[in-house]
């Protein structure tokens, strides 16, 4: 098994770039000028992201959570390691974590379940976690991330959408997400409350194992070969990665005008949209959460209350309530993808225009 480790990285001074003048606001402000310097030992964060496959967490939520932490506190440093998708390795992260005394560890978790006997254990040492995006079980001080039913209530919305009046009697094909990930049933949930009873109904339906872009790929392969090229009218796909390997095997069979729908409105998936072959994705704001989550570990390091930042609860393992902030999600397709992804400099347009979709572009106003 691969236990291969990510070393720390150590946020220094430098100058906040524009980018992280869109702070959350007045409550993520508030303590932007507290640098006050912790005891020995004690500025320290840790954050365990879970794999490498999204293009997100490496771009965006490293990056994000990091530097917020470094312009909230510029005594802090921020040790960092990503899972690679292996529940041992980030076991050996988060045990390393409390072994050096690292008492605020943000967990986006490889496997929720698994997670709950290291979350406990550092709990009962005094160490608060923080869920981040997915919620690990166990004694978590606080969960940030989206509503996750509403997210699938929405891509189930999208496949209706796309489907106009054919929804009634349209067969639908579902690839959802890995059955490791606590989210994956949500998504999975809100979908089915949409589309079921709206269509006609569900031929073939799939929990794709590590969210696999090339299982998803070779999964709608085998269901156009069952099938044939009239055995379905729609693909619901539980995040754009998926997408992009469902959208190569209906390109392979010569399919055209299937919707195809995702989630985290990633660069390619947005090409996707522009070019036709995929109907719309979800677009969740990186930037809030990312925020959010580094000024919840700031405040829980320095021993603050982080009510005003977990204006609800979510029912955790064993029905404990714990506080969390749930951010809305966005659908997006091509009619308002200026107005949401590009307007809020998610996606830069130089990088979403290439040549192949800027006839597009320019028919919407980006170029």
């Amino acid at each position: 098994m691969d236990t291969r480790r990510v070393t720390s990285a150590t946020i220094r001074r430098g100058v906040i770039g524009g980018a992280l003048a869109l702070s959350l606001a007045a409550p993520l402000a508030a303590c932007a000028n507290d640098h006050q310097a912790a005891p020995e030992g004690k500025d320290t964060i840790g954050l365990l992201l879970p794999e490498n496959k999204s293009a997100r967490y490496e771009k965006f939520d490293h990056r994000i959570i990091s530097r917020r932490i470094a312009a909230l506190c510029l005594a802090c440093k921020v040790d960092y390691g990503n899972a690679d998708s292996s529940v041992e390795t980030q076991r050996t992260q988060f045990e390393d974590l409390v072994d050096k005394g690292v008492k605020v560890i943000v967990l986006d978790p490889v496997d929720a379940r698994a997670a709950k006997s290291w979350v406990d254990s550092a709990a009962r040492q005094g160490v608060k976690v923080i869920a981040y995006d997915r919620l690990a079980e166990g004694d978590v001080a606080a969960y940030v991330s989206y509503d996750n039913e509403k997210i699938g209530r929405l891509q189930g919305d999208g496949i209706l959408q796309a489907l106009g009046s054919r929804a009634a009697s349209a067969d639908v094909v579902m690839f959802n997400g890995s059955p490791d990930d606590p989210n994956a049933p949500s998504f999975k949930k809100g979908a089915h409350d949409v589309l079921d009873g709206k269509v006609h109904r569900v031929v073939y339906e799939k929990d794709i194992p590590e969210w696999s872009a090339a299982t998803a790929k070779k999964d709608m392969a085998d269901v156009i070969n069952s099938r044939g090229a009239q055995g379905f009218n729609a693909v619901y796909s539980a995040n754009d990665g998926m997408a992009g390997g469902i959208a190569e095997a209906l390109k392979s069979a010569g399919l055209k005008n299937i919707p195809l729908g995702g989630q985290d409105a990633e660069l390619p998936a947005l090409q996707r949209v522009l070019d036709g072959t995929q109907a719309f994705t979800v677009y969740k704001e990186v930037r809030p959460e990312a925020e959010t989550a580094a000024e919840i570990a700031y405040r829980l390091l320095r021993g603050q209350s982080v009510s005003s930042l977990t204006p609800t609860t979510v029912a955790g393992a064993g029905g404990k309530q714990v506080p969390a902030k749930l951010f809305k999600a966005t659908l997006v397709t091509k009619d308002n993808l200026k107005d949401t992804v590009v307007r809020d400099g998610a996606v830069r347009t130089d990088l979403l225009c290439v040549p192949a979709v800027a006839a597009e572009c320019k028919s919407l106003g980006l170029l």
